[in-house]
């Protein structure tokens, strides 16, 4: 595999097929109940029962967060804790003010650094499992750390933003970014209603590039964002994110192969038109690929909805190209 998609993989941008670890937010308020709007801060202390199983209590609303992957930042630029992020990744690039914030390293954190930035809560994740020395470390320091899932499918994603949102007090504005998501999944899903089972696609995500093709296959968002715009996916029987041979490609014989590697790689489309062992792919002979930006397609977070009408647009573009 190449480097550049082992830091891919590395940064949390590719779903990994992992074991369904069921998340459940359970709020424990000491306040009676009271109706909450958006934008309204959540009674604390709360309790959410994190990936690993583990009860964390956040006793106040934090005023520091530190977020160890790039989905979790996004979802939390997203609910406006602009100025309560003091901490990210090493691969954070998105929003712009993500890249001005302090780095504490990749899936090796600095723990000394984390610890240094007095976070009130750390937003870990299931690719950082392995480094569970250092993630006690940061406990041991007295920070709660909340592990979120691996999400792989968008009810996954909801149940991320919903979890962020009550640990960091801003629920209300968790619900409306949930909303808005399926709002904009709910448009595109009326604009692939007119595409017939005649006109439907058979694509091929690509999602490394040659020479060994690592390309989505079930139990990845390119899967669903597939289906939400009526394509079907040649690596349909395929589990997560796999390589397929040039044999294996060549007999699937996509008509429209999708590259989500573009800014990466230099000219990925004249890569394969130019490979001789795809020359009798449809996709290759009908100049049927298209680049679309890696992190919208790959992320977890509210711009899933960006990356399938992107993925849309490419894949149909008389139907969905505005």
């Amino acid at each position: 595999m190449k480097k550049w998609f082992s830091i891919l993989l590395a940064a949390g941008l590719l779903a990994a097929c992992s074991e369904d670890i069921q998340n459940e937010a359970q709020p424990e308020t000491n306040e009676e109940p009271q109706e909450e709007t958006a934008g309204e801060e959540s009674a604390f202390p709360v309790t959410v029962t994190d990936a690993t199983g583990e009860d964390i209590t956040i006793e106040e609303q934090p005023e520091a967060i530190v977020s160890m992957i790039p989905s979790n930042t996004e979802i939390a630029y997203a609910l406006g804790l602009d100025e309560e992020i003091v901490g990210v990744s090493d691969f954070d690039n998105y929003p712009e003010a993500a890249l001005e914030v302090e780095k504490i390293g990749g899936l090796e954190f600095n723990v000394e650094k984390i610890i240094s930035l007095q976070p009130d809560v750390v937003l870990a994740h299931d690719s950082n499992a392995g480094a569970a020395e250092g993630l006690q470390q940061i406990k041991d320091a007295g920070i709660p750390v909340v592990v979120i899932e691996n999400a792989t499918d968008f009810e996954q994603v909801y149940d991320t933003i919903e979890m962020i949102g009550q640990v960091t007090g801003t629920t209300g504005e968790a619900e409306q970014i949930v909303a808005d998501m399926q709002a904009g999944f709910d448009e595109i899903a009326e604009k692939a209603s007119a595409i017939s089972e005649e006109d439907r696609k058979q694509v091929l995500v690509d999602v490394s590039g040659l020479p060994e093709v690592y390309v989505a296959g079930n139990n990845t968002f390119m899967q669903e964002m597939l289906d939400l715009i009526n394509a079907d996916n040649v690596a349909a029987d395929q589990e997560g994110f796999v390589m397929l041979s040039e044999e294996e490609i060549v007999s699937r014989n996509p008509e429209t192969v999708v590259l989500t590697y573009g800014e990466f790689v230099e000219d990925p489309v004249g890569q394969w038109m130019s490979h001789g062992g795809f020359s009798e792919v449809a996709a290759v002979q009908n100049e049927d690929l298209h680049v679309v930006p890696s992190d919208p397609v790959n992320r977890s977070g509210p711009r899933l909805v960006e990356g399938t009408q992107a993925l849309a647009e490419a894949i149909y573009p008389d139907v969905f190209a505005e």
